[in-house]
């Protein structure tokens, strides 16, 4: 009887070795079903947007980083409506490992599709990403074998106390994943808050870019009062550090504050903005780009300088193209005296009208500016539109032209000279 009763508990055994190995093939065949459908989609997301639609550097990674989406949240999606049916008559503890995996994935390429879309393209931010992976993974991995309780009683250890508040490590690395998280969200939506308003041609630029920065500012600041409370972190203590902050702008960082004031009313008093000719000290150029603590100016040698906002309240500011973009250039010329001056003129008339980026109306004109030294000082005066592309070729082209059709004309381009005339002598007589 106990033989009997033994064969048949074996037989149990077996048989439950059976369902088990049949459980696990559902769920490996219904997680590979998942997988490939998931890698479907994406592959026809990829077919029909991606290869069809002519797109910008950004748009391109846009539909890139969705593309790279689609595949780990399809197929969660589909995971978890496999395992909520399959639950009621197997186990599902093989699905519960792919849902974690495949979260974990989505967050990874959700955390990187934010960086590249917030940061500019470089060497750090790639190592960035390759750290995000790692840690990530990393953190699954820990979880998955069981490691994480005692990882984390080991890391809230690890601190000390400051009066009833005890500082882990726990604590730390939580808290500066959640304001790292909290601010890089921020930097995210201002930015795609900013891509909407440069589109909105409705606006001025000037506003434009005042209302991208305020937002910014708003949305940081929201992200870092939602994140302190989340960490245990009391709002009060902000009032203490806006005092130390306030005495430090006080002291030395009153050139900051001065400067970052000074952006937003340039903004705001629209003196400048973005594409105007400008002319700040010794700087002479076109204004690229406005930032709250300072200005780009690139020159038409494609030099750029960086001139705080402070310096253009402060000091005087040429623009150019103020309340009209067409700017006049005006061309010196000498003559000798015994040159035919109507002639000169009408030749540096009609040079000026062969040249196509200068303006007929207002015509150009050559003036007699003054009787110099050594000849006759005229001016050849001039109007472009598109100053902001140099004028220096201009000159050259003219100052060609010109000279070419003098030798043509006999029109001499005199050397400096001066002439001194004795006009008598004094004698000098001695007395014996």
């Amino acid at each position: 009887m106990s033989g009997s009763s033994s064969e048949f508990h074996g037989l149990l055994l077996h048989l439950w070795g059976d369902l088990q190995n049949v459980n696990v093939l559902w769920q490996v065949g219904v997680l590979a079903l998942c997988v490939m459908v998931g890698w479907l989609l994406s592959q026809r997301y990829d077919r029909r947007v991606v290869g069809k639609v002519a797109m910008d550097v950004t748009q391109a990674l846009t539909v890139g980083t969705a593309q790279r989406l689609l595949f780990p949240l399809s197929t969660l999606v589909l995971v978890l409506i496999a395992k909520a049916i399959l639950r009621h008559w197997h186990s599902t503890y093989l699905l519960n490992a792919a849902v974690a995996l495949l979260l974990a994935m989505a967050l990874i390429r959700m955390a990187i599709y934010v960086m590249r879309h917030t940061f500019a393209p470089s060497v750090w931010l790639r190592a960035s990403e390759r750290w995000i992976s790692w840690l990530a993974w990393i953190g699954v991995a820990v979880y998955f074998t069981g490691l994480w309780p005692y990882v984390r009683d080991a890391m809230h250890e690890i601190g000390f106390d400051v009066g009833d508040q005890h500082f882990s490590l726990l604590l730390v690395m939580r808290s500066a994943l959640l304001i790292a998280a909290a601010m890089l969200i921020a930097l995210w939506l201002s930015r795609l808050v900013e891509g909407r308003l440069m589109e909105a041609t409705s606006l001025q630029v000037n506003l434009r870019v005042m209302f991208s920065k305020l937002t910014q500012i708003l949305l940081l600041l929201a992200a870092l009062l939602i994140a302190l409370p989340a960490v245990g972190i009391d709002l009060t203590v902000l009032s203490v550090f806006g005092g130390m902050l306030g005495v430090g702008i006080g002291f030395g960082l009153q050139k900051i504050a001065a400067n970052y004031i000074s952006g937003f009313i340039i903004l705001m008093d629209r003196s400048v903005s973005l594409g105007d000719l400008v002319t700040i000290g010794e700087h002479t150029g076109t204004l690229t780009k406005m930032t709250a603590r300072f200005v780009v100016v690139r020159s038409i040698g494609g030099l750029e300088a960086l001139i705080p906002n402070e310096t253009i309240i402060t000091s005087t500011v040429i623009n150019h193209s103020f309340t009209d973009s067409k700017i006049r250039v005006g061309l010196p010329i000498q003559v000798s005296y015994a040159s035919d001056l109507d002639v000169a003129r009408t030749i540096m008339i009609e040079a000026a009208g062969k040249q196509p980026r200068i303006l007929a109306d207002p015509a150009p004109g050559a003036l007699i500016i003054a009787f110099a030294d050594s000849g006759v000082n005229l001016e050849l005066g001039f109007w472009v539109a598109d100053a902001d592309q140099g004028v220096f070729g201009l000159r050259s082209d003219l100052y060609a032209e010109i000279w070419r059709r003098f030798k043509e004309s006999g029109i001499e381009i005199p050397f400096p000279q001066r002439e001194i005339r004795v006009l008598g002598t004094v004698n000098a007589t001695t007395k014996e």
